[in-house]
C-alpha cells in the first residue's frame, strides 16, 4: 500500500518487492491457516479437491518467487553495471511485463504438476504424514504408476529451480566484478548495499528449499520432516517484511511520514 500510494516509492525495485509481499501473502493464506488448524486438532481431514487446490497456489506461488528474485537480480544487475541506461531499459511497462511473464509462467508450469496429480488413483491409504498437501506425501499414496510422473518432476526442476538459480548466479559474477573495478571502498560498499537485502533473501529462500529437498529423507526423524517445509512455507515470508522493509530508510521514511 506504502508503494502504490507515496510517489517516491515509485520505482522498479519497490514495484518488485510489493509483488513479492503478494506473493508471500498468497503463500502464507493458502498454508498457513490449515496448519494452525492441524497442530491444534493434530488431525484434520482435507477433501481431495482442496488438496489439489491448497498444493497449485502452493506451487505457482513458489514457482513465481523463483521468477520474481531473478527479476530483481537482472534489476539489480543493470542498475549497477548500466547505470547510464537504467531508466531507458528498466521501464514502468518493462516492469509489469516481467511480472506478469513470471506469474502466467508460474501458474503455468505448476498447473503441470498439478493435472498429474489429479489424474493419479488413491485406493489406499488416505492420511498425509505432512502439514500441507505437498507432491511427494500425495505420490507416495497413490496407487498408480508414478514413475513416469516423477521423471517429469525431476525435468521441471530445471526451469524452476535450477535456470533461475544460474541466472542469478551470472548476474552476481557480472555485479561483483563491476564493484571490483570502483576505485574507492566508499563507493564499492555503497554500489553493494543496494542489492544486499535481495541477496540476502536469495541465500534464505535457496537455501532453505535446498535444505528441505536435497538432504535424504530417510534419515530424517518425522518431526524433522514436518518442520523442514516451515522454513521456505513460514520462515521466509515472515523474515522477507524484516529485510526489505523494516531495514529500508525509504519505507520507514514513508510510515512516518503518513503517520
Amino acid at each position: 500500500m506504502l508503494v502504490y500510494y507515496s510517489k517516491t516509492l515509485h520505482s522498479p525495485m519497490y514495484f518488485f518487492i510489493s509483488q513479492l509481499s503478494i506473493s508471500d501473502i498468497m503463500l502464507t493464506t493458502d498454508i498457513a491457516p490449515n496448519m494452525l488448524n492441524i497442530v491444534l486438532h493434530e488431525w484434520t481431514p482435507i477433501s481431495f479437491s482442496a488438496c489439489i487446490t491448497q498444493y497449485y497456489v502452493f506451487g505457482s506461488t513458489e514457482t513465481f518467487e523463483c521468477y520474481l528474485l531473478t527479476v530483481m537480480s537482472y534489476d539489480r544487475y543493470l542498475a549497477i553495471c548500466s547505470p547510464l541506461h537504467y531508466a531507458s531499459i528498466m521501464k514502468q511497462s518493462l516492469c509489469i511485463q516481467l511480472v506478469l511473464a513470471s506469474w502466467l509462467l508460474s501458474c503455468s508450469v505448476a498447473f503441470i504438476p498439478t493435472l498429474g496429480l489429479s489424474q493419479l488413483e488413491f485406493c489406499g491409504p488416505n492420511v498425509i504424514d505432512y502439514l500441507y498437501c505437498d507432491l511427494n506425501p500425495l505420490v507416495e499414496l497413490s496407487c498408480s504408476d508414478t514413475s513416469r510422473f516423477q521423471i517429469e518432476e525431476t525435468l521441471l526442476c530445471f526451469p524452476v529451480l535450477i535456470l533461475p538459480f544460474l541466472l542469478i548466479v551470472v548476474s552476481y559474477t557480472y555485479i561483483v566484478l563491476t564493484l571490483v573495478e570502483i576505485p574507492s571502498f566508499s563507493g564499492r560498499l555503497k554500489s553493494f548495499s543496494t542489492c544486499s537485502s535481495h541477496l540476502t533473501v536469495v541465500f534464505i529462500f535457496y537455501g532453505t528449499l535446498i535444505a528441505a529437498y536435497m538432504i535424504p529423507k530417510e534419515g530424517q526423524s518425522r518431526m524433522l520432516k514436518n518442520i523442514m517445509p516451515l522454513l521456505y512455507t513460514v520462515f521466509t515470508p515472515f523474515v522477507n517484511p524484516f529485510i526489505y522493509s523494516l531495514r529500508n530508510k525509504d519505507i520507514k521514511n514513508i510510515v512516518k511520514k503518513y503517520m
